[in-house]
């Protein structure tokens, strides 16, 4: 049985997005330590502000003026923050129902351990020494004692360099285990060698391995070796060069391609060098190339071979 194989994997990309009034109004009102929601026609306050009813779903735009302080309505202790979260130290996750506002808004609460926290304590927001335009002008709540707020009052949302749009990260942390066979997959490749497994039901061999037939539905076991040369089943040109090629001496044009490897009865993608990008065409046959330091092929080469007839590979197209 091959060692099953871990690695701590990351997902990450900006995102994009323009502020209509509303959301504009609420974000730029943070930067200036200002809490804003919006009224409904029922008469309730909606902090965060919506464009739009949740119940009547009429566009609705009128802007108040919310109290700094606030209830808390139910909470979550954080025993382990993560990289990114509002605060280093344990906090509590809460919602704060604030002054003048029928709804709650989601943050931390920073607070000396669980013990410390209650559904109805009373809270008040810490605001970050350096602010700009996003729910981060926010650092977190705070217990709070004192003297009760103002009550709400109308405001017309109108600041001096409204914030327009905003850029947020998403980041996805996880640790990834491809299981028995994509382990064993894997390790092999590490020997410059390719393996898939066999379904002892269909005949087929799967490359890369699945663990399971996804035609029979019955576990395979069986290794085989497959490659290291193949077939083109079909192509695409690239003609854009990708984030993740930026660091690569990859010119484009270039071409990706589905490989039909020696003995296998699936298809895998890879790059396909040393031929000009228009002269790859179904059926040519190629070879794995690998550098020095990788540990899976770097690209495939032609092999001079004469090209598969279609008959060979139109089941993998």
């Amino acid at each position: 049985m091959p060692e099953v194989l871990q690695a701590p994997l990351v997902v990450e990309f900006p995102f994009t997005r323009s502020l209509g009034p509303v959301q504009s109004a609420f974000l730029t009102g943070l930067r200036e330590r200002v809490v804003l929601g919006v009224g409904t026609g029922d008469g309730r306050v909606l902090v965060p502000p919506v464009e739009y009813d949740p119940v009547t779903a009429e566009e609705i735009g009128g802007l108040v003026e919310v109290a700094q302080t606030g209830t808390v309505t139910t909470w979550a202790w954080n025993h382990d923050p993560r990289r990114g979260q509002p605060l280093a130290t344990p906090f509590a996750w809460v919602l704060v129902r604030l002054d003048g506002a029928d709804t709650a808004l989601l943050h931390a609460l920073d607070a000396s351990g669980p013990d410390a926290v209650h559904t109805g304590m009373r809270v008040r927001i810490r605001w970050a020494d350096e602010r700009s335009g996003a729910i981060t002008d926010i650092a977190c709540f705070e217990p709070y004692d004192g003297a009760d707020q103002p009550e709400p009052s109308v405001h017309s949302g109108e600041f001096e360099n409204p914030v327009t749009g905003i850029v947020a990260a998403a980041r996805l942390d996880y640790t990834y285990s491809p299981g028995r066979a994509q382990s064993a997959y894997i390790q092999a490749l590490g020997g410059r060698r390719m393996v898939g497994e066999r379904c002892p039901s269909c005949t087929k061999v799967y490359v890369p391995p699945r663990g399971a037939c996804p035609t029979c539905g019955v576990a395979t076991s069986e290794q085989v070796e497959v490659g290291p040369r193949g077939t083109v089943t079909t192509y695409c040109i690239v003609n854009i060069k990708a984030a993740h090629t930026a660091n690569l001496d990859i010119e484009v044009p270039y071409v990706y391609a589905h490989i039909a490897l020696d003995g296998a009865d699936l298809a895998l993608h890879g790059r396909i060098g040393g031929i000009p990008y228009d002269q790859v065409r179904m059926g040519l046959r190629v070879e794995a190339v690998w550098t020095d330091d990788s540990r899976y092929p770097d690209h495939y080469r032609p092999t001079g071979e004469p090209d598969a007839d279609y008959d060979t590979y139109r089941e993998l197209l």
